[in-house]
């Protein structure tokens, strides 16, 4: 599993985020060293997951979460599939509307915004929508659910192959259905399944507790509702994600450092990194 973009709301680029990387959200999936076939989510990061096909054409799902710009924009600069030769579905969550999905992603990628539209991309391209249950894809079983978030549709997935499992939620707001019992937000029915016994969670921390009641209101978690999440639930490791875009990179040395004897084991998501399930 691939960490192609860590960055949460917007890209953060300059000297003080080179560590911890500035790309919008991103995750690669591949099956025992091979080229990835399964990518969450298509924040900007998703330049970056094209460079681990050295060279070879895309052949796989983009699974979004949502449409929130930094989950989609990176969709156009997709190297290894705006080309002849890829073969590319695209699945979003069903929409209230019930617009196909290609329309609904030709809402943010037309002109005068965009050149081209969706279905414009070279290659062999598709466009579909999931709702609430179990996917197979791409040789993993994926436990799609709604989790509470803000301006749109949003889905968790719990991922697995039938060795390992992980849980991916990058955007996540707890606190709309209660303060919960530590003030962070509902440890509730849809998180919990979704996190279960995984052995990596993958989690929205875009957020401090001091920063709850002034920035809970556009849709996210704090890091450490994550953790609690993630013990709770029987996770192995919890992965820190969707970092606030002005989070420098020693404010995330800080966090790490303050969550580091935390139980489970928690990592702060670094572009780049590389976990092996």
């Amino acid at each position: 599993m691939h960490l192609c973009g860590v960055r949460g709301s917007s890209p953060a680029p300059g000297i003080d985020f080179v560590r911890y990387g500035g790309h919008t959200s991103c995750v690669a999936l591949s099956h025992d060293g091979h080229a990835p076939s399964l990518i969450l989510d298509a924040g900007i990061g998703l330049e970056r997951a094209g460079k681990l096909l050295s060279g070879a054409p895309f052949a796989g799902t983009l699974l979004l979460t949502h449409l929130h710009w930094d989950h989609v924009l990176g969709l156009p600069f997709f190297s290894g599939a705006d080309r002849e030769d890829a073969r590319i579905q695209v699945l979003i969550p069903e929409q209230a509307s019930g617009e196909p999905a290609e329309e609904v992603l030709g809402g943010v990628m037309r002109p005068p915004y965009f050149p081209v539209g969706p279905t414009q991309l070279r290659g062999d391209w598709s466009f579909g929508t999931v709702e609430p249950g179990v996917l197979q894809l791409e040789g993993f079983e994926i436990l799609a659910r709604e989790i509470p978030h803000k301006g749109g549709r949003t889905f968790g997935y719990r991922i697995g192959d039938g060795r390992s499992t992980m849980t991916y939620m990058p955007d996540h707001c707890p606190t709309v259905l209660g303060a919960g019992e530590d003030g962070l937000g509902a440890y509730h029915e849809t998180a919990l399944e979704l996190a279960a016994d995984t052995d990596l969670l993958i989690h929205d921390a875009q957020l401090l507790p001091a920063e709850l009641p002034r920035e809970a209101c556009f849709g996210h978690s704090a890091a450490d509702y994550a953790v609690e999440l993630g013990r709770r639930a029987g996770a192995r490791a919890v992965v820190l994600f969707h970092h606030r875009t002005d989070r420098t990179d020693e404010a995330l040395d800080a966090l790490g450092q303050r969550l580091a004897s935390s139980s489970p084991t928690v990592f702060v998501a670094t572009e780049g990194a590389v976990h092996d399930l």
